[in-house]
């Protein structure tokens, strides 16, 4: 029943997404590379995140992306608007999907 539930969520929060997406007149190409491929943090052989994983322990890690979570939700209405709920959602993504590989 619970996961039921979870995937009811995240069939929302995508929902959520598009609509965002929809309703207002940002570039997707813009909008996507600066939140899910920012050119800053590709220029070395692998992704910075990539990096951040490896070396931080799994706790360390989880407070790291819960982290990044609570800045970009906390500054959206003040700094990138969509864009920051974006980021968000790209971090909560990653942590989702912490659990495939290990179980939180």
């Amino acid at each position: 029943m619970i996961r039921s539930q979870w995937k009811k969520m995240i069939a929302k929060e995508e929902e959520f997404k598009e609509s965002v997406m929809r309703d207002h007149a940002f570039s997707n190409t813009v909008l996507a590379d600066n939140v899910n491929s920012p050119a800053h943090y590709g220029k070395g052989k692998i992704e910075c995140i990539d990096y951040i994983q490896d070396f931080l322990t799994k706790e360390e890690y989880i407070g790291y992306l819960r982290g990044n979570i609570a800045k970009y939700l906390h500054r959206w209405r003040y700094k990138n608007k969509q864009e920051d709920l974006l980021k968000s959602q790209w971090y909560l993504d990653r942590l989702i999907h912490m659990d495939g590989k290990d179980k939180l």
